[in-house]
């Protein structure tokens, strides 16, 4: 039994230990066999035999423990005598129909997802028992007194599904994974106990082990050329320290970083006395006392007393750590870092960290320079184009092919790659713009009547019609009551295929995907009866589930490990990053189907073994010569806390680790631009104007005449979104319309309902939100529109005559005003009151007797000229303002103020003075088109606010010269 403690690089000295225990012979290296905890692990070996070597070698025998089904004749005559393994993918879908069955017999209603997800966790626990031994008949000896009932239920659920499952196994002649790996082990050790293997047996680098792998472990240390050798036994902890470690009961320390390794040794039955060191340093070697002071800040609670000694000298030379703000900025220092180390020829780097967003967000960042990192975990198959355009299909579907999944379908990387994808992308840019507003009526005929019912279609009926056509058994797949999971599969990859081709199975992403397809369309019949809005959920499940690592192409320097992955490697640089609470070390996750009661009295312990093996893996880290620590004060959402190992050692350390405030430093300016000048408020000066300018431009150019020069002199508009929800112009167009046709077709009161209800129907049948929320609005604006319009008749004599009235007058100047009206009325004497509709804010007084409400006078003037039929005095101006709430409508007179009336007149002839000065000064003059000149009384939000850039100027004084009126 040997150890190598965490500041020795433990491949190169395992790799240097195994050639000098063989004294040279490269054929006894060659025979020797060495067993590891990883396939990463074996790679690592490899390459520190690489590195020792001079000129050629040949290697031992690297076998992965969970492979030993590969290691090349180990198990020939064993592996034959043992059932096959059940297949993972159909264990998982029938685990999650049990889950699913179970939980509707109790009553209740478990998504798909988290049928899957339960039925994981069964899965686990199931390993779990399997795993350390535990036999059928210690479920049924449980004491459930202390239980809550749900946990009785629960664990009910559990012994069935246990007591089933022998049948399952022996129905289809196999056996579950982790009992044949059992059985593998045992029948291993007991053959090489029985009759001992030639040359070197070497198992190395495993920290916790289940009973089977201890036996085996403890058989190799017995045989004669059996060597163990463990990673980071502490043999300098004192004796009381060490005892004081429990490995049972309900108060275990399976959060100690020695937990793992103790309770090994305990099952091997070897006293840490009888463990020797290996003897051997390498040039990559960290300081020793650095292991000795992490060793100390990792202690049990009752020893922490010891911190109040001063670390040893130089003990963290080399460890420096950085504090950021953000994810964000610890991962651009990060990156930064990983950078700097390429400029010194041979050195080596790698990030160890569980936190997979930094770690994408590193290899983002060092792409940048063009640098493509070897991250050890690879990618989910979900975020591969090939997986995204699988999940975007069965997204598009479960909606109804609204517009924003299906033009994500359409608009996909890989749909018609090729010389086809240009000519493809012009006719879904043309679908975009006619979907664009509210979303259509669900399905593809849905999508269909919206492009034939566009006032200016773009999209091609032909190419429509082909699309569809691709699209339609997809459709009908996702239209049946209950769906069939192998069935869906198979519809998605057919209709990929035909958008795709063969693009959607190229390269490793492709190939990882036809696996999972391959293994979904064989077993997904045990998964029936799926819910149309589950299967996207699911889908992705199972594709994040699968990764995809690309084989070569990635820089030979630099990497990105798990903590697994990097438990036996040692590069140059160490960056342990993501340190916070909750990521390094993980939360503990609870197990839905044992409670912790049930897992102490079985004899499991508690849930804090991921803990103790993250706080190994961070001992182990920390022995490398060179070590950056970095964790975020911030995640995405909320505060972070730090993580309660960065804390002891801290505590410990002191202000013995620096701080690299100069990454930090750089990491800040690297984006940062060297001057920031400020945009100054524009105000263009075209020398060509319109001539022509409606009442409600008008308006505009009053209050924010660069706002108007966008819009009517670079004809700029904005598009409606995909999927808007109704605004309030939307609801006001509607509502405008009914009242005009209610009004030119009589006014009668029956008949304003019946012309609301026909456009509610025929508009809103697919927004049942709008029709319950809305329409009561509507009714009672209505119903106060009959009621004010007899007033209006009865108290003041105006009868209603014509609605959305338009016309244009021609000034003298040479200008043309254009406009329309929602209602005009007329009296006995013929004189005309304009009424104008507001579903918004209506004009105030200040607005309209200063000038900047233009619409009603201009409006007038052209009444007065003869614009809406034959020219006549006007003799009232209103505003409605149809709200439909607590108060529906309310009828204001915009001249009137307290007790001052304007007379509408005077009004008009006051507002034509007013006009003719602002077409003078911007029309047919060069005044310069300020942005937000009188920002009183421009529209809060604006189109072109971000075209005129006011957040950088609207708290500094104008560059541009101010305009009187």
């Amino acid at each position: 039994m040997f150890n190598i403690p965490p500041h020795v690089a433990f491949v190169d000295a395992l790799a240097q230990g195994l050639l000098d225990r063989t004294g040279g012979d490269t054929v006894g290296l060659a025979r020797a066999r060495v067993l590891l905890p990883n396939r990463r692990a074996v790679r690592a070996l490899t390459d520190a035999f690489v590195r020792l070597s001079d000129g050629g070698l040949l290697l031992p025998r690297m076998t992965p423990v969970g492979d030993l089904d590969e290691s090349g004749g180990l198990l020939d005559g064993l592996d034959s005598a043992l059932p096959p393994a059940f297949d993972a993918c159909e264990r998982r879908l029938r685990l999650a129909r049990l889950v699913r069955n179970g939980s509707r017999a109790r009553g209740d209603t478990l998504t798909a997802v988290e049928a899957l997800r339960l039925g994981d966790a069964l899965a686990k626990a199931l390993d779990t028992l399997t795993s350390e031994e535990i036999d059928a008949g210690a479920l049924e000896r449980l004491d459930l007194g202390g239980l809550a009932h749900h946990f009785e239920a629960t664990l009910a659920q559990f012994r069935a599904v246990r007591d089933l499952w022998p049948a399952v196994l022996a129905a289809t002649g196999t056996s579950d994974a982790q009992a044949r790996a059992n059985a593998v082990l045992d029948g291993l050790a007991a053959r090489w106990a029985a009759t001992p293997p030639e040359g070197l047996v070497v198992a190395a680098g495993t920290v916790g082990a289940s009973p089977p792998l201890a036996r085996l472990l403890g058989v190799i240390a017995r045989l004669p050329g059996g060597l163990v050798v463990l990673p980071g036994v502490d043999t300098a902890m004192c004796d009381t320290e060490w005892d004081a470690i429990r490995c049972e009961g309900a108060a275990c320390d399976d959060a100690h970083p020695q937990f793992a390794l103790k309770q090994l040794l305990e099952r091997m039955s070897v006293a840490r006395a009888e463990i020797a060191d290996w003897g051997v340093t390498t040039a990559a070697d960290g300081p020793a006392a650095r292991t000795r002071e992490v060793a100390r800040a990792m202690s049990l609670a009752a020893f922490t007393g010891a911190w109040a000694t001063p670390p040893a000298p130089d003990a963290f030379a080399g460890v420096t750590l950085i504090e950021a703000a953000t994810a964000e900025e610890e991962a651009q220092a990060i990156a930064l870092r990983l950078r700097g180390v390429l400029e010194a020829p041979g050195q080596t780097a790698a990030l160890v960290t569980p936190d997979r967003a930094l770690a994408r967000r590193v290899a983002a960042h060092l792409a940048r320079w063009g640098i493509a990192i070897d991250d050890s975990a690879g990618q989910p198959l979900a975020l591969t184009p090939p997986g995204t355009l699988i999940v975007a299909l069965a997204e598009a579907a479960s909606q109804g092919f609204a517009p924003v999944p299906l033009l994500a379908v359409l608009k996909h990387p890989l749909v018609r790659f090729g010389e086809a994808r240009l000519a493809w992308l012009d006719e879904v840019r043309r679908l975009d713009l006619d979907l664009r507003g509210i979303r259509p009526a669900p399905g593809l005929a849905g999508v269909a009547t919206r492009i034939g019912g566009a006032k200016y279609p773009k999209t091609k009926a032909a190419w429509w019609d082909e699309v569809a056509t691709l699209l339609a058994p997809l459709a009908d797949a996702f239209a049946a009551p209950a769906i069939d999971l192998a069935a869906l599969i198979a519809v998605l990859r057919d209709t990929g295929a035909c958008l795709a081709g063969d693009e959607l199975w190229r390269g490793p992403a492709g190939r990882a995907l036809a696996s999972v397809v391959d293994a979904l369309t064989t077993h997904g019949a045990h998964l029936d009866g799926l819910d149309a809005g589950d299967a996207p959920a699911l889908i992705a499940a199972f594709l994040r589930d699968a990764p995809v690592r690309e084989a070569y192409g990635k820089h030979p320097r630099l990497a990105i490990y798990g903590t697994l992955e990097a438990r036996l490697q040692r590069p140059s640089l160490v960056i342990l990053g993501g340190l916070n609470d909750g990521t390094w070390p993980p939360r503990p996750a609870p197990d839905p189907w044992l409670a912790p009661a049930v897992r102490l009295e079985l004899g499991l312990g508690g849930t804090q073994r991921a803990v103790g093996l993250a706080a190994h893996d961070f001992v182990e880290a920390l022995g490398a010569r060179e070590v950056l620590l970095t964790r975020a004060r911030r995640d995405d959402s909320a505060p972070a806390v730090a993580s309660r190992f960065w804390l002891r050692l801290r505590a410990l350390a002191g202000g013995a680790i620096a701080e690299d405030r100069a990454l930090l430093d750089h990491a800040r300016v690297l984006d940062r631009p060297a001057r920031v000048v400020p945009a100054t408020r524009p105000a263009p000066m075209p020398p060509l104007r319109p001539r022509r300018i409606s009442v409600t431009n008008a308006e505009r150019l009053k209050a924010d005449p660069f706002s108007y020069y966008a819009k009517a002199i670079l004809k700029l508009g904005t598009l409606s979104p995909l999927d808007e929800e109704p605004s309030a112009g939307e609801k006001g167009i509607d509502l405008h319309d009914v009242l005009e046709r209610w009004t030119n077709g009589g006014g009668q009161p029956v008949d304003l309902k019946r012309i609301a209800a026909e456009m509610l129907r025929s508009k809103w049948s697919a927004h049942p939100l709008m029709r319950a929320l809305w329409a009561p609005r509507v009714v009672r604006a209505l119903d106060w529109v009959v009621v004010e319009t007899a007033r209006w008749a009865g108290d003041e004599g105006w009868e209603a005559w014509r609605a959305e009235a338009g016309g244009s007058l021609e000034l003298p100047s040479g200008i043309t005003v254009e406009g329309r009206a929602d209602r005009l009325d007329r009296n006995a004497d013929g004189d005309i009151a304009i009424i104008d509709y507001k579903t918004g804010t209506v004009p105030s007084h200040p607005q309209v007797a200063g000038g900047f409400a233009l619409q009603m006078g201009l409006l007038g003037l052209m009444a007065e000229r003869g614009c809406f039929g034959d020219p006549a005095a006007v003799g009232a101006l209103r505003y409605w303002k149809l709200g439909g709430g607590r108060d529906p409508g309310k009828a204001s007179n915009p001249l009137k103020h307290f007790s001052d009336v304007i007379p509408p007149p005077e009004h008009i002839a006051a507002t034509a003075v007013r006009f003719d000065a602002l077409a003078a000064a911007y029309l047919l003059g060069s005044e310069p088109f300020i942005a937000k000149l009188h920002p009183d009384y421009a529209a809060r939000y604006s189109d072109f606010d971000h075209l005129a850039r006011v957040a950088e100027w609207q708290s500094r004084p104008s560059a541009a010269p101010r305009t009187g009126e």
